[in-house]
């Protein structure tokens, strides 16, 4: 196990639990890197524009590790990406901890 890993996973966790005054897992962080790299305005999303906002987040959060690319804007300021590369055959702990890095590599730029 990578205690340092572990340590800035925890402590993450800790800043946005205390930053949005309630407990934050894995998929609510992807979500809130969705909404963040959107750039509109905090509103109400409708199911359809969530399932968008993780998908903007998980093409941010893989982009430096060589998998996406962003191909711009559309003209509802939502941006757009395209796969460069497939992701590697990772079982369910694998795919975890990869957007663990990635998330922790984000909020630690």
């Amino acid at each position: 196990m990578d205690l340092t890993f572990e340590k800035r996973w925890r402590d993450l966790l800790k800043t946005l639990e205390q930053r949005f005054a309630g407990p934050v897992d894995l998929n609510g962080i992807i979500f809130l890197v969705g909404v963040q790299e959107l750039g509109q305005h905090a509103r109400e999303f409708k199911k359809d524009e969530k399932v968008a906002l993780m998908h903007i987040a998980i093409c941010v959060l893989l982009a430096p590790y060589g998998y996406y690319k962003e191909l711009g804007r559309d003209a509802d300021g939502w941006p757009h990406f395209e796969r460069v590369k497939d992701l590697p055959p990772l079982n369910e702990k694998e795919q975890e901890r990869l957007m663990k890095e990635a998330v922790l590599d984000y909020f630690e730029k």
